[in-house]
């Protein structure tokens, strides 16, 4: 069964239908295995759509809501294309998220968007890097995401931490296809608290949801400071960590991984991956919008889906 993929182009007044045509580009010479289909706002296009529309959003680069509906209606069918089983996955270029609300999709990302459209309550913000800086892979899944510091440990439940650690235990089986694999808990505290000097998270919210983990089977460790726990991971300690609040995994994440990092949801019926990087919409245009994260978005969306949909196929 050969798994299909659709792209679609984000924000076409910033790199991504650059990224993406150039992503496609590299591809259909090194990867013609990985078939990809660009969706637009009516549906699937064909590549040249991509250079078109970067022309158009340079032109309307002060058009908010053409831009933010151009971007998720082009998901929205992607979309449809996934719920139907046209497609496996969906890679997703980078979009605005205040032209995303102009348009009338009030989401704080495609991240929300997807889930609602899909019919699913829990997701998670998988950050995934199959080569880093240092040679392993990192993954690092972030319990909670776009909240301010002051708001994380109010946020940052025994339920959230149980939820979190399952999806993520759940898809490096199906997706990954790791056996058995094994989580690292980054605790939120300095030390992970020192016993109760630096905070009660780790005992009173950690310490039950790891004993729930671990009733259920799932290999969760912890809580484990930050300042060791990624690198532990990077070490093959752990298959992924799972971070308290964004910037604790991101910093780390993107310290050993730019360029070559996918931001993956997890909990979706279908796969859906996209670059790590924003609109950038200063650079859009200029001819030097880096391709990178794009292309190994791709590759890995084609992975994962194989791994998932060709295990599935093979034990129906």
């Amino acid at each position: 069964m050969g798994v299909r993929l659709a792209l679609t182009p984000g924000d076409p007044r910033g790199i991504g239908p650059e990224v993406a045509r150039l992503g496609l580009e590299h591809l259909r010479e090194a990867h013609p295995e990985i078939a990809l289909t660009v969706y637009g706002p009516d549906g699937p296009v064909s590549d040249d759509f991509l250079e078109t529309l970067q022309a158009q959003g340079l032109s309307r680069a002060r058009d908010d809501v053409w831009a933010g509906d151009v971007g998720a209606a082009s998901i929205e069918r992607a979309m449809d294309a996934a719920l139907s089983g046209q497609v496996h996955g969906i890679v997703t270029a980078p979009v605005h998220k205040p032209s995303l609300h102009r348009s009338g999709r009030m989401f704080p990302g495609q991240t929300e968007m997807l889930a609602e459209r899909a019919g699913v309550k829990r997701v998670g913000m998988l950050l995934a890097a199959e080569r880093t800086r240092l040679g392993p892979p990192l993954r690092v899944l972030l319990g909670t995401t776009h909240l301010p510091l002051r708001e994380v440990p109010d946020a940052v439940t025994t339920e959230l931490l149980i939820e979190q650690a399952t999806l993520l235990n759940e898809c490096l089986g199906s997706d990954w296809g790791i056996p058995s694999p094994v989580v690292g808990m980054c605790a939120m505290n300095p030390h992970a608290s020192d016993d109760g000097l630096f905070g009660q998270e780790e005992a009173r919210t950690y310490q039950p949801a790891l004993d729930a983990l671990q009733d259920a089977g799932i290999r969760a460790v912890g809580p484990l400071p930050a300042d060791t726990v990624f690198s532990r991971a990077l070490m093959g300690e752990f298959d992924a960590v799972l971070a308290p609040y964004h910037d604790v995994g991101m910093a780390a994440f993107k310290t050993v991984s730019f360029g070559t990092g996918v931001n993956v949801t997890i909990g979706l019926p279908f796969i859906r991956t996209s670059p790590d990087h924003g609109t950038a919409f200063d650079i859009a245009g200029t001819g030097t919008a880096d391709p990178s994260s794009m292309i190994e978005a791709m590759t890995l969306g084609h992975h994962l889906a194989v791994t998932r949909f060709d295990t599935l196929s093979a034990n129906v």
